[in-house]
Formats: structure tokens, C-alpha cells, sequence
């Protein structure tokens, strides 16, 4: 019966055009299926022959010959505004109108690939939409000896597509570098973009004209044919339980079912780096209060979520679950689960009661008990003073690690990253340090390395022991880590950008995490008290830092240490200088030169910088 009713929607649809009269979107039969092609009439004519309504045959003689395009760059330069700007309307005509060529006007070749086959040219990407994947005709510029996309040349200034039937798309010259994504591909745009000024979304060119399927037959998470419906804006998807306007969208037209195309094709079973099961997709939950594992928002039972199959409790939104940095891309359906590959190997070998033997170090550790602070003692692994607590001392030179430290695991799966992150010293590296992707600061000690080549991951110790719900002693409840947002927010302690943030899910408090991993309890030699952390707005008018004499509104960090007992403060980098992960010793490159770490000398005077 679905195939019947297909068939004479397909005989019925009158090739209907869904843009304007100078260029559209027509139905069309591709192998065997209906698809919405664009056609320009006169750049590109439909071929009648195979269009769902039509009868007659039309022959290659009736067509007209194909006009010469102008060069992008040359159009841009006919409707760029005086003065400049990075981004304004592309109004003109793609067509060269016949003169003598110059550098400033002339045609663009267009160019043909044999057998009709796809392929890559010479040239990486497109030099108007930096998209690449060349089709089998595309133009080339002998001037600016640049290579352009065939849909990027024959763009028309203005077009209506069935992604975005609210509006029509105009097309832009944009260097703004705009923070959004491609309504087909996701990926950002640059410099040449079709784009709707009044709900601020775009397509490549290429992208635009793309056939799109009117129907799809066998849908991965439905049991009925889906047909593609240009009017979203009020459906939400029953997979993600989003209502998505920009999203393209179908619907099923026997059981009300709808889905974003991109939705449709999910995983079923995957790996996160926010839990240590997998999780497998379910079109919907038990009645009950959920809350996602990954936001921590509320979970509608209603809509399609994953969920543990060990952990009873466990959910997650469909987009919480696919995020970049929480999936690493794998379907896992079907592939044997394998043991947690983090509990193989112990970071030491017990040699005897108290002593130990590091696989980062190469002599024999005892175990210690704190008693004297030494503000030159510090942890290999973490890089911070030995202050408090027990640590293992090397018997044979000077290396120190915390108890904490050395009881890192050898391997970690982290919630800041979806792949495998191993135990690493930084003098491995090729400077001898690295900068930690979390808080954002250059470190000496050990490093948590993701596994695979060409993921540039690190992750200092501190960072690393971060897990959730996060205990922060400054604050009364209990942190989470928050997904990557577009606009980066402001911690609440050092009120500055984050890199990396920890929220609260209660009262919205964001701290980054260059700050929560500062201790919270430091010693000075000359104090016989626990500093502990002092945020900003606790400190009065007339504080100093007790080793630099500076006042504490003068710089720009607004964390400090302060002892209870003694009424004194104290800057952070005046008490761990201003790289506190690097040791003294150590060499750094920056602006072209070497700088090497020294100790700190704690003299009561401005530091010379």
C-alpha cells in the first residue's frame, strides 16, 4: 500500500517549484528514487526526459548553449563597497558579459573529468567555500591560477531552498568568520556563503545545491517509509527531542513519527567518556525523573535517549551523547565489549614494606611522612611544594612524589576526552614540558597523553583527578563538568575567560580550571599556619601580599592565599611563581627565546619582569 501511494504522489506532483522562477527545486526521479534536484533554466535546464510528471522528450539540440561565468574574485570586486567591510551581498550576475579580459574582468574555464567520476584536483579545497570533494566539472582561473567549485561560480545573487523555506538565502562575501554551522554539513563558513540575515543561518554553495531525498524507504531508527517535510519549525524529532528549525526534517505519514535526517542514521551502541559502561540508544524511557549524565539537564522519557544497561540510573540526551568530546566516533554494535583496559597495570611494584619502584622512575621510593615544610621539595608528578600529607622519596637522588601521585593509574579514560589517556613525564616531550588542554597552563611534571597520533591531547595530574561531582572547598555544592560552549563563560574566581569550566547545577557558579586546581591549603616558610584560598571580593581595601608588598588590587589575579590566624595575604604566583607546573631548572621557548626556570628568591620588592 506505501509503495502504491508513493507511486501516484509521484504521478500527482506537478514539478513543483519551491524557489522563485529564475531557479528552483524540482522533483526528480535518480535512480529509482524521488529526490528535489535544483535547476537554474537557463545555466543548467531540467532534463525533462526524467522528470516524475513529464512525457516528453526533449533532444540535446533544444538546449541552450552554456554561458561563460565570471571569475568569483572578479565578481567580488564589482560589489564590494567603499569603503571595505568584511562581509556584504553579492548582488551581480555570475555571467561574463563578452569584453576584452583583464585582471580585474575576465571568464573562469570550466573544466571536465573523464568517465564521469568524482575526484580531488591538484588544489586541497574550493578558494571561495574552503570545501573540497571537486565534482566532475569544476572552473579554473588562469589569472589567480585558483581552482573553484562549478556550484560556488553559477551561484545566483538570492535563492529559496526547501532547508530554509521561511526566507530566502542571499548570497554573501563574508570574512567576518562567523561562529555557525552549514545548514547541510555542519562545518563553518568562510568567505563565500549563502546566507539569511534575519535568522542568522547559511549554506556553502556547494552544499545548497545538493539533490535532496524526498523519500526515504528504510530509515535506521523507523519502521516506515520517511518523506521529507519543509516545514520543521514546529516538529520536534522523536530521536533527539529537539525541536531543531534549521535541521532538515522527515516525517512518517502512517504513525506521526518525525526525525532530523542527521538523526536518523544514530549509533546504537557507543562509548562515552562520562561513563565507564557503554550505552546503548532506546526510542524511549520508563516513566520516570531522569536527568542526563552529560548536561545534567532533565531527560523527556518521551524521545529517544542512551542509556546503561548495568547502570539502572543512567541516561543521556541523543546530543549529549554524540558531542565531539564526549564520543570518539566508534559504532560499537556487534564488536565483543573488552575488559576496562585502565585496571591492567599497577603505576609501581611494591618492592617491600614502604618502598616502592615507579615505572616513570628508575630507583627505589620510601614512603614518608610529612613534618618539615620545604618550599624547594616538590612532586615530580604535580609540581606544587610538599607541604602536607605522605609522599615516597627517592633513596638514591632527589625525586619526590606525592602518595596521591603516585597512585595515579597508568592509564585513565577522562571526561574531558573520549579516547584513552596514558601516563606520561613531560621530559619526554621534545621542549620538556606541555600545555594542559584543561586549565590551560604550561607544565613540567607528568602527563596524561591521549593514545592516538593525531589527537593532540594533554592533561596535567591535577586536571586529571578532577571527576564529578567535584568538591570544591570555596563552595557549598557539588561541581559538574559543563559540554564546550560556543561563547567561552567568565570563571567566577579569577573573572577571566574559561578554557575549561566546572558548573553548579543549582546556583550556576562556573569556575575554570586553572582555578579549581589550585590547592586549597598552601604554607609559607615564614608562617607557621595553613594558608587556605581567598577569592577577589573577600579581600579589604588595604591588603598587601605579604612577600611582594604590593597591593592585591593591583594585579590582575584575583585568587590569593591568606592565613586565618596571622590576618596576612598573599598573590598565588607569589607563593608558586607564576608557572606553578614548571620546575625550577627547566627551559621554555617563547617569543623567539629561551627563559629557564629558577627557584623562588621571596625578596620583598616588585618582581622586575
Amino acid at each position: 500500500i506505501i509503495v502504491c501511494e508513493v507511486k501516484v504522489l509521484k504521478k500527482r506532483i506537478a514539478l513543483k517549484t519551491i524557489m522563485d522562477s529564475v531557479a528552483g527545486f524540482h522533483l526528480e526521479e535518480m535512480d529509482g528514487k524521488p529526490f528535489l534536484v535544483y535547476h537554474h533554466p537557463k545555466y543548467h535546464p531540467m532534463p525533462q526526459t526524467q522528470s516524475l510528471t513529464s512525457s516528453s522528450e526533449t533532444t540535446s539540440h533544444n538546449q541552450p548553449l552554456q554561458p561563460l561565468f565570471l571569475c568569483p574574485l572578479a565578481r567580488w570586486n564589482k560589489d564590494a563597497p567603499i569603503p571595505f567591510c568584511n562581509s556584504f551581498p553579492i548582488n551581480s550576475s555570475p555571467e561574463y558579459i563578452l569584453s576584452t579580459p583583464t585582471f580585474r574582468y575576465h571568464p573562469v574555464r570550466p573544466l571536465y573529468r573523464c568517465n564521469n567520476k568524482d575526484f580531488n584536483v591538484d588544489a586541497d579545497e574550493c578558494q571561495l567555500c574552503n570545501v573540497s570533494n571537486f565534482g566532475t566539472i569544476f572552473y579554473f582561473c588562469e589569472y589567480h591560477h585558483e581552482t573553484y567549485h562549478k556550484e560556488c561560480v553559477e551561484s545566483p545573487a538570492k535563492i529559496k531552498h526547501p532547508y530554509h523555506p521561511e526566507h530566502s538565502l542571499q548570497l554573501y562575501c563574508d570574512f567576518s568568520g562567523r561562529n555557525t554551522e552549514c545548514l547541510y554539513c555542519g562545518e563553518r563558513g568562510i568567505d563565500m556563503v549563502y546566507y539569511c540575515t534575519i535568522c542568522q543561518v547559511f549554506m556553502h554553495p556547494v552544499c545548497m545545491m545538493k539533490p535532496i531525498l524526498f523519500v526515504i524507504d528504510q530509515p535506521k531508527r523507523h519502521n516506515h517509509p520517511l518523506t521529507f517535510f519543509p516545514r520543521q519549525t514546529s516538529l520536534t524529532c522523536n530521536v533527539c527531542g529537539l525541536l531543531r528549525k534549521s535541521s532538515l526534517t522527515y516525517v512518517c505519514l502512517i504513525c506521526n513519527f518525525v526525525a532530523h535526517k542527521d538523526c536518523m542514521y544514530f549509533p546504537h551502541i557507543i562509548k562515552i567518556s562520562r561513563h565507564h559502561h557503554r550505552i546503548s540508544y532506546t526510542s524511549s524511557l520508563q516513566s520516570r525523573e531522569w536527568s542526563c549524565g552529560v548536561c545534567r539537564q532533565r531527560v523527556d522519557c518521551d524521545y529517544g535517549a542512551y542509556t546503561c544497561d548495568k547502570c539502572s540510573d543512567y541516561a543521556v540526551h541523543s546530543r549529549c551523547a554524540l558531542g565531539k568530546n564526549v564520543w570518539d566516533g566508534e559504532e560499537l554494535e556487534g564488536v565483543p565489549e573488552e575488559d576496562d583496559v585502565t585496571q591492567d597495570a599497577r603505576p609501581f611494584d611494591i618492592i617491600s614494606e614502604g618502598v616502592i619502584l615507579h615505572f616513570l622512575h628508575d630507583h627505589h621510593l620510601r614512603f614518608e611522612v610529612n613534618i618539615l615544610y620545604d618550599e624547594n621539595k616538590l612532586c615530580q608528578a604535580c609540581v606544587l611544594p610538599i607541604f602536607e600529607g605522605n609522599y615516597y622519596s627517592c633513596i638514591e637522588c632527589e625525586f619526590i612524589l606525592y602518595e596521591t601521585c603516585a597512585m595515579a593509574p597508568r592509564r585513565i579514560q577522562h571526561a574531558l576526552h573520549p579516547h584513552l589517556l596514558i601516563l606520561k613525564i613531560a621530559t619526554e616531550y621534545e621542549n620538556g614540558y606541555f600545555e594542559c588542554n584543561a586549565c590551560d597552563r604550561i607544565c613540567g611534571g607528568f602527563v596524561y597523553e591521549c593514545y592516538i597520533e593525531d589527537c593532540e591531547f594533554d592533561l596535567d595530574v591535577r586536571c586529571a583527578l578532577i571527576s564529578e561531582p567535584f568538591d570544591y572547598k570555596v563552595h557549598e555544592h557539588p561541581l559538574f563538568l559543563a559540554l564546550d560552549p560556543i561563547k567561552k563563560p567568565i570563571c567566577e574566581v579569577c573573572k577571566i575567560e574559561c578554557h575549561k569550566q566546572l558548573n553548579c547545577i543549582k546556583c550556576n557558579f562556573i569556575i575554570c580550571f586553572k582555578c579549581a586546581t589550585l590547592p586549597y591549603k598552601a604554607m609559607y616558610k615564614y608562617d607557621k599556619h595553613f594558608l587556605t584560598v581567598l577569592c577577589g571580593e573577600e579581600i579589604n581595601e588595604n591588603d598587601c601580599c605579604e612577600v611582594c608588598e604590593r597591593d592585591l588590587r593591583d594585579t590582575c589575579i584575583k585568587v590569593f592565599y591568606w592565613c586565618k590566624e596571622c590576618c596576612t595575604t598573599f598573590h598565588t604566583e607569589c607563593l608558586f611563581g607564576e608557572d606553578p607546573y614548571m620546575k625550577p631548572g627547566q627551559s621554555y621557548y617563547t617569543m623567539g627565546k629561551e627563559f629557564q626556570i629558577f627557584g623562588k628568591s621571596n625578596i620583598s620588592r616588585p618582581f622586575c619582569h
